[in-house]
This record gives structure tokens, C-alpha cells and sequence, in this order.
């Protein structure tokens, strides 16, 4: 008798092993996913294996604190990353989930050193949250900051960064 996968794990969208040790850890997880256009990043609560979303951003909502219309097409850009995790800290200390310890869920998106996701969680640490997180996988400085970027779209990034209340 031949044993099927689930429908999840055949589609690659979940990872049950993963998920049931994040699970087992009883702390909020702060979920990490990257879509086509944007950044979504959430504090989510489990009970009793239920998902329940405390607080939740996507870089889209960098357009309300000084993003640019005219670059939206780089919301999912490493420099948008990183304002994203900024955010979302900023977002958590105002909500009723500050002070808590988390657990990081990047799901089944690679785990390469300096990329996009990495971006986030240096936001995220940054921004004051208890990680643990290696130094060595976040970008360097240079390209959170934008300094690879077009210069219109570097002094906006900084603009931002200084909206959100991040120090260099």
C-alpha cells in the first residue's frame, strides 16, 4: 500500500516536522513570507493548534511612512526588508505581544546567507526584538541601506529609516 503525502507538503506550502517543533516551543512566531510583490510579516499566537495573527504588516505599508509611490516596485527589495522588520518591531512594542520571546518562521523559502528574508529579521533585531539570530546571514550595511540603489531611491530609503526611528 502506497503512502500519500498530504496536500500541503506535496504542494510545498508546509512543513509539518518544522511546524510541530515551533509549535512544541509555546512562544509567538514571527512569520517571514516574501510574495511576488511585497513583504508580509506577523506575530502569530498558537492555541491549541490554532493560528491566531496579533499583529501584522507588509512592506506596503511603508508607503504610509514615506515610501514612494514611484518605487513600488522594489517593496520586496532588501532595503524594504529591512524597514519592514522595523516596522513590525515598532508595531509590536504598541501591541500587547511586547516583552514576549519569539520563535522565527521562514517557512520553506531558502535560507541563504544575505538574502531578502534575513533583511527582515535584522529589522526585527534591530528594532529591538529578542532573536537569536546569527550576525554572519544578515546583508551588509552597504545594501540595507541602499548604497547599491539608484540615488533617488537611496535618499528615500534613508528618509524612511529615519521616520521609523532606526540609528546607524
Amino acid at each position: 500500500m502506497q503512502v500519500i503525502a498530504k496536500r500541503r507538503r506535496r504542494e510545498n506550502k508546509t512543513d509539518y516536522k518544522l511546524r510541530l517543533t515551533l509549535l512544541k516551543s509555546r512562544r509567538p512566531r514571527i512569520v517571514v513570507r516574501r510574495t511576488n510583490k511585497y513583504f508580509i510579516a506577523q506575530v502569530i499566537e498558537s492555541v491549541e493548534a490554532k493560528d491566531k495573527v496579533v499583529v501584522g504588516i507588509t512592506s506596503k505599508d511603508l508607503i504610509k511612512n514615506g515610501w514612494d509611490k514611484k518605487f513600488e516596485g522594489s517593496l520586496k527589495s532588501i532595503p524594504a526588508g529591512y524597514l519592514t522588520g522595523l516596522l513590525l518591531a515598532r508595531e509590536i512594542e504598541k501591541s500587547k505581544a511586547k516583552g514576549s520571546r519569539f520563535v522565527l518562521d521562514l517557512g520553506l523559502a531558502r535560507t541563504l546567507r544575505g538574502n531578502r528574508n534575513y533583511a527582515v529579521v535584522k529589522g526585527l533585531v534591530d528594532g529591538g526584538l529578542d532573536l537569536s539570530a546569527n550576525e554572519e546571514v544578515f546583508p551588509s550595511d552597504e545594501r540595507l541601506n541602499g548604497e547599491h540603489a539608484k540615488k533617488g531611491l537611496k535618499e528615500m530609503i534613508a528618509k524612511v529609516k529615519t521616520k521609523l526611528g532606526a540609528s546607524d
